[in-house]
């Protein structure tokens, strides 16, 4: 297989700890950098628009995790075929699965731009988004949707290079687009006062530079999985590989996010500075999440290649190697995350009831983020091995299911917001024990 530009990584051999540090820390900043363009976009509004601005950008989060998460599935699974075909140095099904990749994406790009901006408001009412609020969200929705097309060919590109092993250049393409998604941020809000508008405009400008740099890279790489537009088009077979991985890890990911339009259905009834402090915390939160869903984004490639080059004992190694690695990363940042919550929620408004509400949020949920790292890696190294259906299964009955019995149970018994704030951690405590145990029992066929 060439190799002339050095950019891939093959994980079929030496050192396992250096090879998942090596690919996962790329992931990381990557994952940091793309998860700056709303957490930017929440500091600005935050401090320079209003809290009914910022709750309006929090309430809109789990909307358009359930479109792009469903497709973040699909490109999960396509990447995982990627990196098996790369381990097996089968080019010619590499070559087809890349382009299947892209052309599916084009589609789906379209019908995910009208399905956002025509159900967005519907989803607002059902989620009794308050009056100060709801005209903002459905701003911010209609304009994200209107450039969601840019996010999705990012994310395949970015998905394609990272399962031959180039974890690097989206990183730099991330941090390209993050830098100027924070120049036109304060620009169009500062400078411009376009208020929500602004920092959605910003967005999708700066989402579609980073689209363009990878597409860039893709057509013009020397690499096996070199992108022509003229053979663009979708395998039947492939397609079908990529669905059988790749759909139950987008369903899980769009159920999950769409039980999330729920419990904020539930944080909207509390009040517009509830709200905002619920829209802080997440902000944090998803920055807790980065490491250990970088280290399994790095060990279903570790794994799909080893799978792919049948090296099951390898592959074993490597998940136990990923699980010690994010445990040790997810507690250096648990411990100052609670130390200083209040200073954290701070940066996005600092009146003092969603002070009150953000820092209570954070410091009772935060240390069950450890026990995340389960149910994460072992996912993770799941759809690597092929096995994407269960892990699918265990994350809606844990995160969807339990989690709505959960909040229809206490929701009758008391009117608190403080049983509602645990709905997730309960959700996480649950899923990382089912899936542990189906790990062990997976993982003994092989043996």
């Amino acid at each position: 297989m060439p190799n002339t530009e050095l950019k891939t990584m093959d994980m079929t051999s030496g050192d396992i700890t250096g090879l998942i540090t090596r690919f996962s820390l790329p992931l990381l900043a990557g994952n940091l950098f793309q998860q700056l363009y709303n957490t930017v976009d929440s500091i600005v509004v935050g401090n320079y628009v209003g809290k009914e601005a910022l709750a309006a950008i929090g309430s809109t989060t789990s909307l358009i995790n359930t479109l792009v998460g469903f497709f973040l599935g699909l490109a999960a699974g396509a990447s995982v075929v990627i990196s098996q075909y790369f381990g097996a140095h089968d080019v010619q099904n590499l070559r087809k699965t890349v382009h299947t990749m892209v052309a599916g994406t084009l589609i789906l790009g379209v019908i995910f731009t009208v399905a956002g901006i025509f159900f967005s408001p519907f989803m607002l009412r059902l989620m009794a988004t308050p009056d100060d609020v709801i005209s903002d969200a459905a701003v911010y929705l209609r304009i994200y949707f209107e450039g969601v097309l840019a996010l999705m060919i990012y994310n395949t590109g970015a998905g394609i290079l990272r399962a031959v092993g180039d974890s690097k250049r989206p990183l730099y393409f991330l941090i390209v687009s993050s830098l100027i998604n924070v120049v036109l941020d304060l620009l169009f809000v500062i400078k411009f006062h376009w208020g929500i508008a602004g920092v959605a405009y910003a967005t999708i400008i700066s989402e579609a530079v980073s689209a363009g740099m990878v597409m860039f890279v893709l057509m013009h790489t020397q690499e096996c999985y070199q992108l022509k537009i003229h053979e663009l088009k979708i395998d039947s077979e492939i397609l079908r590989k990529i669905t059988v991985i790749g759909l139950p890890a987008g369903i899980q990911q769009a159920v999950t996010y769409f039980s999330n339009v729920f419990v904020q259905a539930y944080i909207n009834s509390f009040g517009s500075s509830c709200m905002a402090g619920w829209a802080s915390y997440g902000k944090i939160d998803q920055f807790a999440f980065l490491p250990m869903q970088s280290i399994s984004l790095a060990s279903t490639t570790f794994v799909g290649q080893n799978f792919g080059a049948v090296n099951i004992k390898r592959a074993k190694r490597g998940i136990t190697v990923s699980l010690a690695l994010s445990v040790v990363m997810t507690v250096l940042i648990v411990i100052p995350m609670m130390l200083f919550a209040t200073q954290l929620v701070g940066m996005f408004n600092r009146e003092p009831d969603v002070l009150y509400y953000g820092t209570f949020f954070l410091r009772i949920c935060s240390p069950f983020y450890v026990l995340c790292c389960i149910n994460q890696i072992y996912a993770g190294a799941l759809r690597g091995l092929g096995d994407a259906a269960v892990p699918m299964g265990i994350m809606i009955g844990s995160f969807v299911v339990f989690r709505q019995l959960y909040l229809l149970v206490v929701t009758h018994v008391t009117n608190s917001f403080c049983p509602v704030s645990i709905a997730y951690p309960v959700g996480w405590v649950v899923c990382s024990i089912i899936m542990f145990i189906h790990y062990r029992r997976y993982i003994r066929r092989f043996e």
